[in-house]
């Protein structure tokens, strides 16, 4: 009887030489751990815009940090409002309210793309990564707004973020669609509540009415409140930080932030935020800004001047000139500054707003820390005392020395402070953050 074993002993010898097909038995590696953006494959156009725009919101911001709430809206409700002074407001009006916010908001969306296309670029997902990120922004935000100054802008970005994520892949045209929708939203919301005014009980007009306009009883207890101690403000703080972070937000800055973020999308996909659009893109765009955005601002103040800045009209129709024409005058400054720092023609300017855009948390903070030592009263306790000609000197000290220190941390360390803690959170591991000798 023949042996059936000797027979099959190539077979089985064959079976066990042949290499294992590893589409079959292996397992695919597991994608890179995720990692922080390196120097190397940031993109410099983003961190000139970023660095750019962040200077020009302190412009804004110190109003709030130095003078009643109500004063940022209504010029008229506090301080002197001739000569030097109505010249910084109306500078400052038609330049940079409203636009430096758009412009933060749209570099703000596409960095989402940015981060999202380099995850999954490297095989992996990026989702859980980003909701993370955003979490841990509105954890910083919400510290900022109670424990700083109520004017935080970190939570409503991270909620918005969370919100525009899942559209990130769509086409440039229907991002900026939305992104214009969602915007008109807020002005619709602003407009009808305006026209409805005519149906309110007295007290409520009176409660805006106080709002808009504060009497000078009201203006002095700010003041006060300001000028004392840690928990005097905080004690201001508490419901103003909730107002912002609930009604405001959820009737305006989600609207005006998310839309503006799906139009960053749509621009970053289409170059523009990059700087690799033509140059004849970028001029055609500061054309625009000056031939018809800043005419349509300059009309509405002179409308608001001839309603005397009436609760009625100021605050409700007299809004919406700026609202709308600082979109156009927002993307004038984007194309204003691409053209400045193309190559070889504005290196001197760009390197250190790129440092001040990389650090730009840490920045954003550090204003805040500045100013409310200047101004409240655990500091020089000098709210309410400095004019607006004095608030434009403290923001271009302000402006000095953030440009003049970003470059230098960043020469000895990877990133800053708070972008730091925001990364070794976000990854769930230290980051290093001293530069190797």
């Amino acid at each position: 009887m023949s042996d059936d074993t000797s027979l099959d002993r190539p077979v089985v010898a064959e079976l066990i030489e042949r290499p294992i097909p590893p589409t079959i038995f292996s397992v695919a590696p597991p994608p890179p751990p995720p990692t922080p953006v390196t120097v190397a494959e940031r993109i410099d156009a983003l961190d000139v815009l970023r660095g750019f725009a962040l200077l020009g919101i302190l412009v804004m911001n110190i109003q709030s940090f130095s003078m009643p709430g109500a004063a940022y809206m209504n010029p008229t409700a506090y301080g002197d409002l001739s000569g030097a002074n109505y010249t910084v407001w109306h500078f400052s009006h038609l330049l940079v309210d409203m636009k430096f916010m758009a412009m933060f908001s749209m570099l703000f969306g596409a960095g989402i793309v940015l981060m999202s296309k380099r995850r999954e670029a490297a095989g992996a997902g990026a989702a859980g990564l980003h909701y993370r990120r955003m979490g841990i922004l509105a954890g910083f935000g919400l510290l900022h707004a109670y424990l700083l100054w109520e004017g935080d802008i970190l939570f409503a970005y991270a909620i918005c973020g969370m919100i525009v994520y899942p559209m990130r892949r769509l086409p440039p045209a229907a991002l900026t669609v939305l992104g214009i929708a969602a915007i008109s939203v807020a002005s619709l919301i602003w407009l009808l509540t305006g026209w409805s005014m005519q149906f309110w009980p007295p007290e409520s007009i009176g409660e805006i009415a106080a709002f808009w306009r504060p009497s000078p009883e009201e203006l002095s207890a700010e003041i006060a409140a300001v000028q004392g101690g840690w928990f005097s403000a905080f004690q201001r703080r508490l419901p103003l930080s909730f107002f912002f972070q609930t009604q405001v937000l959820l009737t305006w800055g989600l609207w005006r932030a998310g839309g503006l973020m799906l139009i960053g999308m749509a621009l970053a996909k289409w170059g523009v935020l990059y700087g690799r659009a033509a140059a004849w893109v970028y001029g055609f765009i500061v054309a625009a800004a000056i031939g018809i955005g800043l005419p349509v601002i300059y009309f509405g103040v002179l409308q608001q001047f001839a309603h005397n800045w009436s609760t009625e009209y100021g605050m409700f129709l007299g809004t919406q000139y700026n609202y709308w024409a600082s979109l156009m005058v927002s993307l004038g400054w984007i194309g204003a500054i691409m053209l400045a720092t193309k190559p070889n023609t504005g290196n001197r300017l760009a390197k250190p707003l790129a440092a001040v855009g990389r650090m730009a948390l840490t920045n954003y903070l550090l204003q805040t820390l500045i100013a409310t030592t200047i101004f409240y009263g655990y500091g020089f306790g000098l709210f309410g005392q400095v004019d607006r000609v004095g608030q434009i000197q403290v923001v271009l000290g302000i402006w000095g020395f953030q440009l003049a220190i970003s470059p230098l941390w960043l020469h000895w360390f990877h990133f800053g402070p708070a972008e730091w803690l925001w990364r070794s959170l976000t990854y769930c591991r230290r980051q290093p953050l001293v530069r190797e000798a």
